[in-house]
């Protein structure tokens, strides 16, 4: 996206009248949007031009459901995405972040709310044309672990590591307090850019994908450990 350019935001869902409100709304609030009322049309749209910046999803739709779209958004592109999802449905959500969802919002949910949590991924995933925290180095080594912010890469080695937007900035977290357990309301507030609730699993599902893709300690255990009660370290062999 174009530092000039308002963020494009692909609406999905098949309850026509929420996605006039959020429709309407957003565009109010300085988004440019684009809209979809099947699973069908969204991946047709995603596909056919310009990808959008990010996009809002409906767990819930007939035919191809959310779920699908996710699969097949992540099969080739890494843009944001963020999940509707009904209140209490857990599993749904799990199934979404396990796939690379980056949050997602239960419904029904407000457009200011809605609006908040898309310009906080969005700042994250540098949309806005950030290009690292000031008064912070660039590159951060940690053993073979490297953190190139501005690029937003992380690195094993010379080998990249194949994170999605919100386990890029979870780990990024971490990184930067190596060695250090980061609770899980610091881990939220900067990685997610929202409070932690009690009961989200959010930071366990992301954090157990983060584990499968770096290499385990020299004793064999997990790099990134649970403390009880306290939060997560990432641990140096």
């Amino acid at each position: 996206m174009n530092s000039t350019e308002a963020p494009h935001v692909l609406l999905v869902d098949d309850d026509v009248e929420l996605v006039s409100l959020l429709n309407f709304y957003l565009r109010s609030d300085g988004f440019r949007v684009s809209q979809a009322n099947d699973g069908e049309t969204a991946i047709q749209m995603l596909f056919a031009g310009p990808l959008p910046d990010i996009a809002v999803v409906d767990v819930m739709m007939p035919g191809i459901s959310g779920i699908e779209v996710l699969r097949r958004i992540r099969a080739k592109s890494s843009i944001p995405v963020l999940m509707l999802t009904g209140r209490g449905d857990d599993e749904s959500r799990i199934q979404g972040l396990e796939l690379g969802a980056d949050d997602y919002v239960p419904k029904p949910c407000t457009p200011r709310e809605l609006s908040a949590r898309l310009r906080a991924i969005l700042r994250r995933t540098l949309a806005f044309g950030e290009t690292g925290r000031q008064g912070e180095s660039d590159t951060v080594r940690v053993g073979e672990l490297v953190l190139r912010s501005a690029r937003r890469k992380i690195s094993w080695g010379e080998q990249d590591i194949n994170l999605t937007n919100a386990e890029f900035n979870l780990l990024e977290v971490l990184i930067q307090r190596a060695g250090q357990v980061v609770s899980k309301d610091t881990l939220s507030e900067q990685g997610l850019g929202r409070p932690h609730q009690r009961y989200d699993r959010s930071i366990d599902v992301h954090l157990s994908s983060i584990r499968r893709k770096l290499p385990p300690l020299n004793d064999g255990r997990p790099r990134i450990q649970a403390v009880l009660r306290k939060g997560y370290q990432l641990l140096i062999d």
